[in-house]
């Protein structure tokens, strides 16, 4: 009897053109858990969505000290944390959903991640969607990067689909978060990457200064910039390889932290210095005359887009704040309804898997 409720209420939701979906975000600068409420419409073959509300969740300092800590648990410990992380989430959805009094069909989340190394085959984004179907009584989906990484990609970035179907208007979608990603059409296919590490670097260097983050650049400014120190930024073998390609937390351990470890300067010299390397390189697959939409944290910092802009004559799309603050959270909503309806959400193109697939793990209520 379960089942065949199970089997129809699924086939109720493939059939739907109306969705409400909850998409939940954490990213590696662990500033926080974004939850978005996102209506969409498919009219016409063409998708359209409104943000309804959304918020970003700071962590208290006990899970930026445990998420921190993940990658160095034991395999008891971190399946543990799975699940508790899971709990978390449910917990915060299930208040998201009472405070704005919204009623999802389905929660996308992409968790959080602990480790990325498509090379070496795995990657491993915690918080189990089981446990927040179960506190939320709500259809969920998670895991978006496993089945990619699988089918030899590398789990990332996720989000062209999203920026093809939903950010058609621009000729280019750039995310400054822990990272900068890109994603943009070339000769019908649609290319993404990471690019090079952004707010993993720039916070690490403002915790050093007991601030969470490096507001309007403010520290980057006080600084001088050492070409050397640059040269040897620009020379690491990441930035030489054509994409697909994307970065995590054990490349900046382990190839960008120590080269600025070689140079003994001050951390504002070393902070403007990494400042104009990721301009440089978030500008070199951009050409001039187009339009850029920058989101993420780093679309507020008022001097990596000064610097940005200095590095190349493009036309910035300011983004409402919303826009700019939730559109990876608004995207894996979105990933989300597409994994239930089974069309594609994963673009071999953008990723370097062996074909455009529907990923993501289904947990019933």
């Amino acid at each position: 009897m379960r089942q065949k409720m199970e089997d129809r209420r699924m086939k109720s939701l493939i059939q739907k053109e109306k969705y409400k979906a909850i998409g939940v975000m954490s990213g590696t600068s662990l500033d926080g858990l974004d939850i978005a409420a996102v209506d969409f419409i498919l009219h016409d073959e063409e998708w359209k969505f409104s943000l309804i509300s959304a918020e970003t969740v700071p962590y208290k300092k006990n899970w930026v000290k445990t998420l921190t800590d993940a990658p160095y648990l034991s395999g008891e410990e971190l399946t543990f944390l799975h699940s508790k992380y899971g709990e978390f989430l449910g917990n915060e959805i299930k208040r998201f959903l009472h405070k704005h009094n919204y009623t999802p069909d389905i929660i996308a989340s992409h968790g959080h991640t602990v480790f990325h190394l498509p090379d070496k085959g795995y990657t491993l984004q915690i918080g189990n969607g089981a446990n927040i179907a179960a506190i939320t009584n709500i259809l969920t989906v998670s895991d978006f990067r496993s089945s990619d990484v699988a089918l030899g990609g590398q789990g990332a970035p996720l989000v062209p689909v999203g920026d093809r179907l939903l950010f058609s208007e621009f000729d280019y979608c750039l995310n400054l978060g822990g990272f900068a990603n890109i994603s943009f059409e070339n000769n019908g296919n649609r290319i993404a990457f990471d690019i090079c590490p952004v707010n993993i670097v720039l916070n690490y260097f403002a915790q050093q200064q007991e601030l969470p983050y490096d507001k309007d650049g403010n520290l980057g400014k006080k600084g001088k910039i050492n070409y050397e120190l640059l040269e040897g930024l620009n020379q690491i073998p990441y930035y030489h390889i054509p994409p697909p390609k994307s970065l995590g937390r054990e490349w900046v351990e382990n190839e960008f932290f120590p080269v600025l470890e070689q140079f003994n300067i001050s951390d504002s010299d070393k902070l403007r210095t990494v400042y104009e390397h990721i301009a440089i390189h978030i500008t070199k697959p951009l050409t001039g005359n187009k339009k850029i939409l920058i989101t993420g944290g780093g679309a507020f910092n008022s001097f990596l887009i000064e610097r940005i802009k200095a590095n190349q004559n493009i036309e910035v799309i300011a983004p409402s704040p919303d826009i700019a603050n939730f559109k990876e959270a608004i995207i894996f909503a979105f990933l989300g309804i597409l994994r239930i309806k089974n069309i594609n959400n994963c673009l071999a193109s953008a990723t370097g898997a062996s074909k455009d697939h529907c990923s993501g793990i289904i947990f019933q209520p």
